[in-house]
């Protein structure tokens, strides 16, 4: 039994593995809306078999990233306009409910962790939108993760990284998905306890960044899969490009009134 609980965690890690790396391929838009994601070339980039590769296909279909179709075949999911206004409609929603858990209740550590990150963000706006666009995403998931709520952490990630893939296919060109300003504003409610002006804030914040998008998709670049990933599956990148979401830490401090 123990053995088998030990290969099932081993398993796990795997999944793990190659969900982090290419999630971080398709919000980086390394991985284009439509790309195909052959278990075999995933197996031999990850060093894993086709089941953990369709393991953790399967676990990206349910954050909405990828989409299944017949014959195992995955590719890169390819959201609607419709679907777009829908996902932030809810985004916007179950964001409310982040604000009015968090504001007050936050401690000096969380404020400086999430400081820290809008810190990160400013850092990156001059490099690639696509990059931008990702550590925006994962701030909003950073403050989900702070609430402590299983529910809400994972509906907030989820859509979340719904309303990144969907930038990452209508979006303005040379536009970030979050200003670094909105979320530090975001940061003072949520620390001077003002529920109502948090909510207000996130509100507009989430509707600017949603009109921020065009139905403008952009020319596929054709890239071969193996070549896209190999900076997302090396040991020193995944060492260099941890997800924040999952492993920063301060994130996961409890929810605490100082």
């Amino acid at each position: 039994m123990a053995r088998e609980d030990d290969e099932s965690r081993k398993s796990a890690d795997k999944v793990g593995t190659i969900c982090r790396a290419l999630r971080r391929a398709i919000l980086e838009q390394a991985l284009e809306p439509g790309a195909k994601l052959p278990e075999d070339a995933l197996g031999e980039r990850f060093g894993v078999s086709r089941t953990i590769a369709r393991h953790a296909l399967g676990q990206l279909a349910a954050e909405g990233l990828v989409e299944l179709r017949r014959n195992r075949i995955a590719v890169v999911a390819t959201p609607s306009w419709r679907d777009a206004r829908d996902a932030f409609d809810v985004r916007i929603e179950l964001e409310r409910l982040v604000m009015r858990q968090l504001a007050g209740r936050l401690g000096k550590a969380q404020i400086a962790a999430l400081t820290a990150h809008v810190d990160a963000e400013e850092a990156a706006a001059a490099g690639p939108d696509a990059v931008s666009i990702r550590l925006a995403t994962e701030f909003h998931i950073l403050l989900a993760t702070m609430t402590e709520s299983p529910i809400l952490i994972r509906y907030v990630s989820e859509i979340a990284y719904r309303c990144c893939l969907t930038l990452s296919l209508f979006s303005r060109p040379h536009s970030s998905e979050c200003g670094v300003s909105e979320h530090r504003g975001v940061i003072a409610a949520l620390a001077s306890g003002d529920a109502e002006v948090a909510i207000g804030l996130m509100h507009e914040h989430l509707e600017s960044v949603a009109s921020r998008a065009l139905v403008a998709p952009g020319k596929p670049r054709g890239r071969d899969i193996m070549d896209i990933l190999a900076p997302y599956a090396s040991p020193d990148a995944a060492a260099a490009r941890r997800d924040s979401a999952g492993d920063r830490s301060a994130g996961r401090a409890s929810v605490d009134a100082e």
